[in-house]
Formats: structure tokens, sequence, C-alpha cells
């Protein structure tokens, strides 16, 4: 993240005081209780307590989905770096764990990613079972204070034990920074089945950069990307480079995922993507996507402002051919200084994501379907027809609607509380955009930056009906548009929940379905 290039305040004496193999407690506590204050999300991972930003190290293995995550143990702003860590069975409910990984004399733990090394190809693991290895920059907060330009890098840790402790590797930095790059971080890696090779992609400056390895520990530099293409309104960080059939043909594409600070659509954090070959060395665009990205423009995956450095889960089974995705719920721009006040920062609810080919190449984006394991009952809490009167909704909750696109102008969908507060998304057919509105959402005067402007987005689907996919928590929504294609992800912090929908403009279906916290015992 571009935060952690400037906050150099935090001492970096914490760095050595770090022992590798010690580990923190989380506060213990009852977690029917400790999930109940103002603004905690009821659906959405969150940290027990303290500073959370990037997911890390996302891998299934025997039977778990382990989230790592980018974390700060001793405040709920952002300081030395950790790995915290938690798992799941079902991508909905999560058991937090203790911190994976610690700082320690080569540097802060910053971003990265794991992977399942079946063949024990790297020779970590033990037993005859495959060892986890995370792969992560470190970073030298002393180099940097320094001046210098070689202050990052990247290592590897392993574990033998399901992710619960972790070893790094005697001889880190597998990947070291000679030429040097000043933002050299934030490595993605898979085991490339298409070349049978080991597969990292990491940012490095205004590109990416792609190196292969028989072994997880030994590198080569095959190539790079992106210097001339995309936005480029601020640093490239946390990519994501996959293979991905598309939906239509069964063809083979490959994605390539990128976050950018400063520099989204509607300023701030936001993340871009890229659809093209991988030639086992070099990623090149697909001819048909260059003009979409071409002059400095980016195709972006989300149209609000809080859903950020997002990547995908490693080594699902066989079984499961979805590509899962988890994004950062948040922004530099003020998420240092929202008014939660024992934790900081959410993620976003897990996505399925699909590539599509009508005329171009697009990616949807969608909830996964285990979310619908939250219903608290099979019947709807509601059924029927929105537009001529508000109706209740329990938060948190899941909400479907059809809604004409409007041929007198548009229409607008708003959701409020008894305070007076609300957030609106609306749609006008003239511009053909969908606009967020998080204005009146609540406590906005902690950062000039939170409601300064709405959110716009431009429809690209063609049909009349426009399909709503809505999760709504106590301080977020996620509006998925048009099966995906148009996203919108917002936070907010109303004084109470919002518990009232209403809509302007048009009348249309709507089914909506109370959910369960996932923190209820």
């Amino acid at each position: 993240m571009l935060q952690k290039v400037f906050i150099l305040a935090v001492s970096v004496v914490t760095i050595f005081g770090c022992n590798n193999d010690v580990e923190k407690e989380m506060p213990s506590t009852n977690s029917n209780v400790w999930f109940q204050e103002p603004h905690r999300p009821q659906i959405h991972f969150t940290p027990q307590a303290n500073w959370m930003n990037d997911p890390n190290g996302m891998v299934y293995y025997d039977g778990e989905y382990h989230l790592f995550y980018q974390y700060y143990p001793d405040s709920t702003v952002w300081g030395p770096m950790h790995w915290g860590h938690a798992v799941s069975t079902d991508l909905v409910h999560w058991e937090h764990l203790p911190i994976a990984l610690y700082p320690d004399s080569l540097g802060y733990i910053f971003s990265g990613s794991a992977v399942v090394d079946h063949n024990n190809s790297s020779g970590l693991g033990k037993d005859g079972k495959p060892a986890l290895i995370a792969i992560f920059t470190h970073h030298d907060a002393e180099g940097e204070k320094a001046g210098r330009n070689d202050f990052q890098y990247q290592s590897i840790a392993y574990s033998n034990d399901k992710g619960r402790t972790w070893t790094k590797y005697e001889g880190n930095p597998v990947v070291p920074n000679e030429k040097p790059i000043r933002d050299f971080r934030d490595p993605k890696v898979i085991w490339d089945e298409m070349h049978q090779q080991w597969l990292m992609v990491f940012a490095a400056a205004d590109r990416v950069m792609f190196w292969t390895s028989n072994n997880l520990i030994d590198w080569k530099n095959t190539g790079e990307f992106g210097a001339d293409v995309g936005g480029h309104g601020g640093v490239w960080e946390c990519p994501d480079l996959f293979p991905i059939q598309v939906k239509e043909t069964g063809d083979t594409k490959w994605v390539l995922l990128l976050s950018i600070n400063p520099g989204g659509p509607n300023s701030g954090s936001a993340t871009q993507y890229f659809v093209g070959d991988f030639d086992g060395n070099q990623f090149t665009l697909d001819p048909s996507f260059v003009r979409k990205v071409e002059n400095g423009r980016g195709e972006w995956i989300d149209y609000g402002r809080d859903n950020y450095a997002g990547v995908t889960w490693s080594d699902l089974p066989r079984s499961d051919h979805r590509k899962i995705f988890l994004g950062w719920m948040s922004n530099w721009d003020y998420a240092q200084v929202v008014p939660t006040k024992n934790w900081r920062s959410a993620m976003t609810v897990p996505r399925e994501i699909t590539l599509h080919f009508e005329d171009e190449y697009y990616l949807t984006f969608n909830p996964v379907k285990e979310l619908k394991t939250l219903y608290k009952s099979e019947k709807p809490d509601f059924v029927g027809e929105l537009g001529k009167t508000k109706i209740s909704v329990a938060n948190p909750s899941h909400i479907e609607l059809e809604l004409p696109d409007g041929k007198r102008g548009g229409w607008q969908l708003t959701f409020s509380n008894d305070k007076g507060e609300e957030y609106s998304l609306s749609y006008d057919r003239e511009t053909n955009l969908f606009s967020s509105d998080r204005r009146k959402s609540g406590a906005t005067a902690f950062s000039e930056k939170f409601a300064a402007a709405v959110h716009t987005g431009k429809r690209a689907s063609q049909n009349y009906n426009i399909p709503l996919d809505i999760y709504l928590d106590h301080a977020s929504i996620e509006i998925f548009a048009d099966n995906g294609r148009t996203v919108f992800t917002e936070i907010f912090f109303p004084e109470s929940p919002y518990t009232t929908m209403e809509l302007r403009g048009v009348e249309g279906d709507v089914v909506v379905h109370a959910l369960q916290s996932i923190w209820e015992k």
C-alpha cells in the first residue's frame, strides 16, 4: 500500500523487539458481546481489535480457507506490519487465530500470498505432507528512512501444521532488490499448470514484473507489463495473475488484477484489470482489450470507493472451478480516521469472478453462494413490489431487485434510518450512469474526502431490466448491478443501522432475506 511508504513516524525499534517464534494472543472476549459495538459489520470479516488492511496469503488447504491480512496489533492506525490470521470452512464464518508472521531484522511483513507445495518442490515439507509456503515482502523501514531504494524484497516462510505456526526461510530474501526499485512489493504466486512452473507477479513502481521458479526458492525474472497502459494516477500495488475460462466460449484467457493508489475512477484507492494471454514468460493484452485501457484509462472492478487490494484464493479444490476474490473494504483517503473505536477496517464479502465475451471481454463479480446460508429463514422476509410505499428491511439483509431502466429519466433507491440519515443509489437513463450518494449517510466529518462527491459508474449492459443484488450491513453496502458487471462497494457510519428502503421513479420486484450475524454462536 502507498500508505506503507509514507508513514515513518512509527518507531522502527518495534521491529527488532519482535521475536518470530513468540505468539501474541488476540484479546480474549465473548464474541457475542465483542462484535456488537457501533458500526461493527455483522456479515463481513473484521479483526477482533486494532488495525487491518490488505488481504494476504489466501489459500485453501485440508478443508480450510485461510485468510491472512496486514495487521498492526498495537493500534487502530497503520504501524509495523504483521500477518494476522483467520480460517473458515465455509467462506462465511471465521475463526480468529494468533498472529502468523512478525516483523524481524529484515523488516516489516508486507503483503503477499500463499500456496500449497503439493509436490514438495521446495523441500520444506515434512513427513510426506506438503508445506504451506507464504511469499511476502520484507520492508526495511531503517533503509527507507536512510533514503535507500533497496529496502523492499521478497521472502518466504513455511508451515507444516496447517498454517498454525510458521518458520521463515533461512536464505531470505529469495528475490533481492538488485536494481534497485523503490516500490518492489506484494508478490502473488500461483502454480502455473499450463507451463508447469511456479509463477510470481509483483508490483515494481509503475508496472508489474513476472518471475518463474521450479522450487519457490530460486526465481528468474521473465518480463514486465504495464508501464504504458492502464491508469497511472498512483503507485501500482497488489497484483494478481491467473488463467480463467471464458463463460461463453470455454476458451482460456489470463486476467491481471492491479490495485492503484491514488488514481481510482472516483478518486483514492481502486483496482483495475486487464485481459490477455501469458506465454510462460510474458503477459500480453488481448487485441480486443487494448482500446479499453489505452491513453491512461483503466477498466475498474468497482465504482464504489471501498474495494481495494483484492486478490483471489489459491489451491481451491479441483471440484470447485470458481475464482474467488476478497478485497479490503476501505480507502487510503480516510481509512485511518473512520469513526470505529476498537478496530479499523473490514473485508468485502467473498466474490466469484467470471470472464465473459460479448463483442469484448469483461469481468463480473458476484457474491459467493455460501452467503445464502446466513438466511434466517428459507422463506423471504418480504416478496412483492417496491415503489409505491417504503418497506422495512432487516439489517443485515440480502436484497434482490429487478428494476426497469426508467423511461422517464431513471430512478433512485434509498436506504435510511429513523435519524434522517440515508444512502442512495440512482440511475439516470439519459446519461446511462449509476450514482452512489453517501453525503447524508451519517458521520462524515472525520474526513473531507469521505463524502465530498457522488460516485458514478457507467452502465455497460443494454438490457431493459436492471437486476440488483445487494448486501446491506451495519456500516456498508455492496451493490452488484446487471449480474455483477457494475459494482459499488461503499462504507458509511450512520448513528443507527438503516432499516427502511424506498424506491422513487419506477416500480420493481423485490425479495428481502434477513441475515444472521456471522459472529453469533
